[in-house]
């Protein structure tokens, strides 16, 4: 029997948005109001010590697949914990699926006051971040969800059927003809064995049967979210693929031809099932034009990608804060950890580098919402999407364990959230296109609209100007996608034009010395490990905008 002292209490019953500076400053830049719009209760949930039991509840309970029932008819079903129907029921009461959808707010004016900006996909881009830092898996059907909208779009009959479902507030896992639910989701299912990235190599054949109603026959490699309300996928009619939403139901109530033969046995993102199904005639719905499938995914293949770079900041961020935490609270040689020059130089780093993907992904989520009415805001959300994505996402599983390092072994057993986290870091840079994707779409951009390139390159020089390496690393970029062998050269062109971007970003949100900091060993001169960069009299205010409380 011994009295246990020095170790450090729960990261729970915190609040996640107050207890974080830079998230606070990103929203008020991007004019979102924390208090008004509802963000400090919101941090409230999910920083609560029940939330966080959720989520190691939906992660240590995975999904289980039931393929038949005890007669031996097929059921393909796919059975979760009660923990992840309630993630999924908070998260879609509070619009994580659909909330930038919603009919435009009316807001009053005078003739004096100029229209507010809009700040939707701002506001959303905040909860994902929140509520991805405690519990990743269920975010991935939030995320489809989300993004189906913008394909359904090209189906005005499918849209004018779903959307009121879409949009409800309102979980229902019942496994029901999607009319008969009070919510729906939307899941996706792209790829095949021999393909992959390579949709165009999918096999899965459609054949006409009336109007826009289809019969597919074929596989699918990857079915995300196994237990949604429909899928959309891709086929070939002709000679290129087309895109299909293809539902859980027959119009005629009766269950539809997906055969699930085995759930995935992923490295993280556990509480989320991933499936391998095959078509058995399966009934669907054309979306958009025959042979115009890949460009009509493409509408959604954005909104998915700026997902997975704010969902990976919300990562960084609960890295941070746990090793920000946990050095505050532990003693190593008499001094607390947070007093220690060396571990201080390693924590400050991590807190730069989360504070650049904050404010990083929270512009670009706000070019999304100025898109529509600004053409170098449109540019922006073109360009910089595959880019925050690649820098963001590959930067995840790195930074992590240097997180989980930080907290030594305690970080390093399954009762920590640190080896959840970390496994959950490469899913992003994987899912929706991996590093060499992004790149390659990059310079595709640049090839085929390099006014949109031009113009980014244009603003974010003018929004960090002054800051050390900024005209410079706006030439890299212009060189690396403009030389010879411009595909080897386009990691180079999009890790530049991220720290570039992340500069600008900074420049907008950060107290002026942490945009400087950043440019000064980030984009003036290469970075070296956490740790290792001399962020000289800015440490001290990097570490107290992490945790302000302490």
């Amino acid at each position: 029997m011994h009295e246990v002292f020095n170790q450090v209490p729960p990261f729970t019953g915190v609040n996640l948005v107050a207890l974080d500076q830079p998230l606070l400053d990103a929203l008020s830049h991007n004019h979102v109001d924390a208090i008004s719009a509802g963000f400090l209760s919101y941090g409230e949930e999910w920083g609560s010590e029940e939330r966080f039991d959720l989520a190691r509840l939906a992660n240590t309970h995975t999904p289980a697949l039931r393929t038949h029932d005890p007669y031996g008819r097929r059921a393909d079903v796919v059975e979760f914990h009660p923990a992840y129907h309630l993630l999924m029921g908070a998260s879609v009461a509070n619009g994580l699926h659909a909330s930038t959808w919603d009919p435009a707010r009316e807001t009053p004016q005078t003739s004096r006051a100029p229209a507010a900006p809009r700040t939707a996909h701002v506001e959303r881009a905040a909860r994902l971040f929140v509520a991805a830092q405690v519990e990743s898996g269920h975010v991935c059907p939030m995320t489809m969800t989300h993004a189906s909208v913008a394909t359904l779009e090209t189906a005005p009959e499918r849209l004018r059927d779903w959307l009121p479902l879409l949009r409800s507030r309102s979980y229902d896992s019942r496994f029901l003809p999607f009319w008969e639910k009070h919510g729906v989701t939307i899941g996706m299912g792209m790829t095949e064995k021999q393909g992959g990235t390579d949709v165009r190599a999918n096999l899965t054949a459609a054949v006409a049967v009336s109007g826009d109603e289809y019969a597919l026959t074929g596989h699918k490699w990857f079915f995300s979210a196994p237990m949604s309300d429909a899928f959309l996928v891709l086929a070939k009619v002709g000679a290129e693929p087309t895109a299909f939403l293809v539902p859980r139901f027959r119009p005629d109530g009766n269950v539809n031809g997906l055969h699930f033969q085995r759930l995935k046995d992923k490295l993280g993102n556990r509480s989320n099932a991933s499936a391998e199904v095959e078509f058995d005639e399966a009934f669907a719905w054309r979306i958009g034009e025959e042979d115009k499938g890949i460009r009509t995914i493409l509408r959604m293949v954005q909104l998915t990608r700026l997902d997975c770079a704010v969902a990976s900041a919300g990562l960084l961020r609960m890295g941070t804060a746990l090793a920000v935490h946990h050095a505050h609270h532990r003693s190593v040689f008499q001094r607390k950890l947070l007093d220690q020059p060396a571990m201080r130089a390693v924590l400050a780093d991590l807190a730069l580098e989360s504070e650049a993907a904050t404010a990083l992904a929270f512009r670009l989520a706000a070019s999304f919402d100025r898109a529509p009415a600004e053409q170098r805001e449109a540019a922006r959300s073109r360009v910089l999407t595959p880019v925050a994505k690649f820098a963001i996402c590959k930067m995840a599983p790195g930074f992590l364990f240097e997180a989980m390092e930080c907290l030594g072994g305690n970080g390093y057993i399954e009762e920590s959230p640190m080896p959840r986290l970390y496994r959950e870091a490469p899913v992003n840079a994987i899912w929706e296109g991996a590093g060499n994707v992004m790149a390659l779409d990059v310079l595709r951009a640049a090839t085929r609209q390099p006014e949109a390139v031009a113009s980014v390159l244009v603003t974010l020089t003018e929004e960090a100007r002054g800051l050390p390496g900024v005209e410079q690393a706006a030439r890299d970029v212009e060189e690396a996608l403009k030389a010879p062998q411009a595909e080897a050269r386009a990691r180079f062109a999009v890790v530049r034009l991220a720290a570039l971007a992340a500069t600008a970003a900074l420049a907008g949100s950060a107290p002026r010395e942490i945009a400087e900091a950043y440019a000064r060993t980030r984009l003036a001169t290469a970075p070296w490990p956490p740790g290792a960069n001399d962020l000289g009299a800015v440490t001290d205010r990097l570490l107290a905008r992490v945790l302000p409380s302490l």
